[in-house]
Parts: structure tokens; C-alpha cells; sequence
């Protein structure tokens, strides 16, 4: 069993969530901190050496009093303690990755960056003042998923804590952060929250990921406040982006150091492509909502049914499935009509999707 303080190296799959400092570069160390009751299992922040006289955070964890001894242990097996930690720099607003970060600057003094279009869902956020799950809760109803929706809104999500919830010191944009002499670009890549951003070290060729492209899974879509209003189809043009820059080694935020973004994008392309055809096949001749639809396919590697998931798994996976109807209906391979509030989706007429498409293809 490692200790917290030790310096590692695991880049299996099994072991990345124990506790401690893994060197991924030298001045680069993968931290993975603990989640409460996640099956998630932890969120990976990483420390970067050399940028500043102090140390950098890319992510903050969720601001618990475990997550943030976990942190201190890490740190202090490299010699800091969390006083050195002069910037947290945030891929996206989720509570795993922004919580302890405002955390860290109340103790600290800590500068703590987010994307600008993290910006209403933090506005949402102070205007709602709830843990729950506002957003999807909108996605269920419109799905039809009207008690799985009532059973969602009833349960504990831990109470709202407000203190967690305050705006960073700086908004960014596409940009380039200077520390010193070294650079990181912030690259917005907006699917799975509205405001998510990646930073790519093209000196040293690393790409800190956090929820936008990982290692096993894919990222939950449309599970937001304030997101856009086709959350798939931004998150797909995101992923396209990824391969218009140089290759790079993949730290993502939860899961193990991968060796190619370019292979894994590829890889997660592949798998929505696959997805976008099995929803086609599930609604066939029928006219179905969301829900029905998400009822009939196969959900994780293990293709479990939609009724052996948890309620709050059966949530994520309607959200999916609306934005996977809502990107065909978007390519003019599926239809969308509403009756009492729901949608209601079938197939397109294939000589209408199949002239859209010849439209979009390249002249010869």
C-alpha cells in the first residue's frame, strides 16, 4: 500500500485512485483526491513545479476535510506545504474540481481561474441555492420521465452550501497563460458543462483534460444549469478540436495518464457515432420520448438494462439519450414533436436525412 507522501508511478488502471504523488514529468505530479460516496472513486488535481516561486493546481478537488488532507500529504511528500499552492486553475465549475479550490484561496490567498462560460451556471447557482439536480430534473420531465423525476427531487442531495460557490478571481478565455517563462493555453471546450476548458503545455507536450476527454468513460452531457442548447453536439465539436492540435500526452481527471489524446478522441468519436446509430435502430418505426428510449438500450461496457441502474444512473442516462435524439433531430435524421410538454421523437423519411447529408458532403 503506497503512503500518502510517496512518489509513485501507476499508470495501471486498477491502482490510479490510491492516495499520493505521482510524477508524471519532472515539476508535474498527478495528485488523486477522494470523493464522498462517488463511483467516480477520486478526482485527479495535478501540481505543477517551476511555473511560479510557488506551486499551480490544475482542478481543486471537492472541499472536503479529506480531500484536502489527501492534498497537504501529497504536497508535503514533495516537499510544499498548501501554503506554496499561488494558483488554481479549473477546468470546469463541478463541485469536484471548483469547491475546494475557493476553499484553498479563503485559506490561502490562492488565485483561482475558470472559464468565462462557467459564468451563468455560477449565477444559476447563487440564484437557485440548491444541491439539486435543477436541470436535469427540466431534461427528465421533458423525457417523460416523470417519476423518475419525483423520485430524484426527493432524495438527499447533502444540502446547499453557498460558501463553495464564489466567482474566481479571474474569467478566462482562449488564451495563454504565462507563469514565468513557461505557458499554458487554455482551450474552451464547451459538452460537458458550458465553460469547460482543457490547458495544453505544448512544451512539454501534456494535456490536462478534466472531464472533457478521460481515459475509461465518457462524460455525463446535458447535467448542467445554465448549458447550451445542444450540449452533444458542442461536446462533439469540442472533441473534433482536440485533433486540430498537436498530440499530446492525456492527464485527465479521473482516471489514469493516457499516452494519445488524439487515440482516445478517436476512440470516444467512434463510441458516439456507434450510440447516435443504436438510438436510431431502438426508435425504428416508432414514435417514442427519451425515456423510452433510454429504456431499451444497453448502458456502461457491460451493456447493463436501464432498470438494474441506481436512480441517479437511470438520470444520467435519459440525459444522454435526450442529447443523443436531440443531435439526430439536429442532422435531420430524426424528428421532434412535443405533446404535454414532452418530446416526442421518430425517424426522419431517409430521402430527407440522406439529401442532408449530400448537401454537407465535399464537391468531387
Amino acid at each position: 500500500m503506497t503512503t500518502p507522501a510517496t512518489r509513485v508511478t501507476r499508470f495501471d488502471r486498477g491502482r490510479w485512485a490510491e492516495a499520493g504523488a505521482e510524477t508524471v514529468r519532472p515539476g508535474v505530479h498527478r495528485i488523486p483526491l477522494p470523493l464522498p460516496d462517488d463511483g467516480l472513486r477520486a478526482v485527479n488535481v495535478y501540481a505543477l513545479e517551476g511555473l511560479t516561486e510557488g506551486v499551480v493546481l490544475i482542478d481543486g478537488g471537492w472541499s472536503i476535510p479529506e480531500s484536502r488532507k489527501a492534498l497537504e500529504d501529497a504536497l508535503g511528500g514533495l516537499g510544499h506545504d498548501l501554503g506554496a499552492i499561488s494558483h488554481v486553475l479549473v477546468t470546469h465549475i463541478h463541485r469536484d474540481h471548483y469547491t475546494q479550490a475557493v476553499e484553498l484561496r479563503r485559506l490561502l490567498g490562492s488565485r483561482v481561474y475558470l472559464g468565462s462560460g462557467e459564468r451563468r451556471g455560477l449565477e444559476l447557482l447563487g440564484e437557485l441555492r440548491t444541491d439539486q439536480p435543477v436541470g436535469s430534473l427540466r431534461t427528465l420531465r421533458r423525457a417523460g420521465a416523470h417519476e423518475l423525476a419525483e423520485r430524484i427531487a426527493a432524495m438527499d442531495h447533502g444540502g446547499f452550501d453557498p460558501s463553495v460557490w464564489e466567482a474566481p478571481d479571474r474569467w478566462l478565455e482562449s488564451e495563454e497563460l504565462r507563469f514565468g517563462e513557461a505557458g499554458l493555453t487554455v482551450v474552451p471546450t464547451p459538452g460537458h458543462t458550458r465553460g469547460h476548458v482543457v490547458y495544453l503545455d505544448r512544451a512539454r507536450g501534456l494535456l490536462f483534460s478534466g472531464d472533457h476527454v478521460l481515459p475509461h468513460i465518457t462524460p455525463s452531457i446535458g447535467f448542467e444549469l445554465g448549458g447550451g442548447t445542444l450540449p452533444l453536439g458542442d461536446y462533439l465539436a469540442s472533441l473534433r478540436l482536440m485533433t486540430t492540435l498537436s498530440d499530446a500526452r492525456l492527464l485527465p481527471a479521473h482516471g489514469p495518464v493516457g499516452d494519445s489524446v488524439h487515440a482516445r478522441v478517436g476512440e470516444l468519436l467512434a463510441h458516439h457515432d456507434d450510440r447516435l446509430a443504436e438510438t436510431l435502430t431502438v426508435l425504428g418505426d416508432r414514435t417514442l420520448n427519451a425515456h423510452a428510449v433510454a429504456g431499451e438500450l444497453g448502458w456502461t461496457r457491460r451493456k447493463v438494462a436501464f432498470a438494474d441502474l441506481t436512480p441517479f444512473n437511470q438520470m444520467l442516462a435519459v440525459s444522454e439519450t435526450a442529447a443523443h435524439l436531440d443531435v439526430l433531430v439536429a442532422d435531420g435524421r430524426a424528428r421532434c414533436t412535443h405533446e404535454d410538454g414532452v418530446d416526442l421523437y421518430a425517424v426522419a423519411p431517409a430521402t430527407a436525412w440522406r439529401a442532408l447529408a449530400e448537401q454537407a458532403a465535399p464537391a468531387p
